[in-house]
């Protein structure tokens, strides 16, 4: 009998215990292979709703239905070993009745094995929040700058730029934090603003266009990789531009094949060799 024994997930409860600046790594993923590349590197992988942007060319998320973040969220999994697999609820799948999110949740961690659910919303949800994790389903928070509500606030707006936009952050944070998530996603807020929330809260921060004293930091893979146009977000950074290895890819193959170079023998079945 083999003594080997698979690599342990990380759980919830080992994310939570992270609590000082850089302590979490956190990427998006919506595939396998992706999924495959990242899971060494990070602590969380987070199943976005923002696939329906990056892959499929929406405006915003709102038209993300459960079944496909399902879909995503079981990908994701199956090309993953070490990271704990956080799934976002897509918008109208919880936020009519705490009874509405348990069974969209419960959805999500049946059929794709991801270890828990993120859904935005502050004070609002917090009652949500609290009837999931008394029935088994870990949540991470996301409050600040929330993408499901880019019509009511207009757009993609930094928050926390006026004092009773500070106040609601704050209000926000310390309610999810109450509720029992186990972290919670702070994006597009001041930093002064973002600081003060680490420094309040007895769970892990993960900033998105935050603060240096977040306990984590996510990024959008593919804003990572060059893979989201020229124009990416100012909290975003560059580390490569695979985009351009794509194109130059693209641009041989297809010269090879006009040129009537690809496919040789050694690509085919039986052909006889020159």
């Amino acid at each position: 009998m083999s003594s080997h024994r698979p690599q342990q997930r990380l759980s919830t409860l080992d994310i939570r215990q992270r609590h000082e600046p850089g302590s979490l790594v956190v990427l998006t993923a919506y595939s396998t292979p992706m999924a495959r590349l990242l899971d060494p590197h990070v602590d969380v992988l987070l199943v976005g709703d923002s696939l329906g942007m990056v892959l499929y060319g929406m405006p915003h998320t709102l038209a993300v239905s459960l079944d496909t973040m399902i879909a995503h969220g079981a990908a994701v999994v199956r090309g993953s070993q070490r990271a704990c697999v956080v799934v976002d609820l897509p918008f109208a799948s919880y936020q009519a009745s705490p009874q509405q999110a348990f069974l969209a949740a419960a959805r999500v961690l049946a059929e794709s094995g991801a270890q828990a659910v993120k859904l935005e919303g502050g004070a609002e949800m917090a009652e949500t929040i609290a009837f999931l994790i008394e029935r088994g389903i870990p949540v991470m928070a996301h409050i600040g700058l929330m993408p499901q509500k880019v019509n009511a606030l207009g757009g993609f707006k930094v928050q926390g730029k006026e004092e009773a936009g500070v106040a609601q952050v704050l209000r926000d944070a310390d309610a999810v934090a109450a509720a029992g998530a186990f972290s919670v996603v702070l994006e597009g807020v001041l930093e002064p603003v973002a600081r003060q929330v680490c420094e309040q809260l007895d769970i892990p921060v993960i900033g998105i266009g935050a603060s240096p004293a977040c306990a984590g930091q996510v990024l959008v893979t593919e804003d990572m990789l060059g893979l989201s146009g020229e124009q990416i977000p100012r909290f975003a950074q560059q580390y490569v531009r695979v985009d351009e290895l794509i194109g130059a890819a693209a641009e041989r193959f297809a010269s090879e094949v006009r040129e009537r170079r690809f496919p040789q023998a050694r690509h085919c079945f039986g052909m006889a060799k020159e």
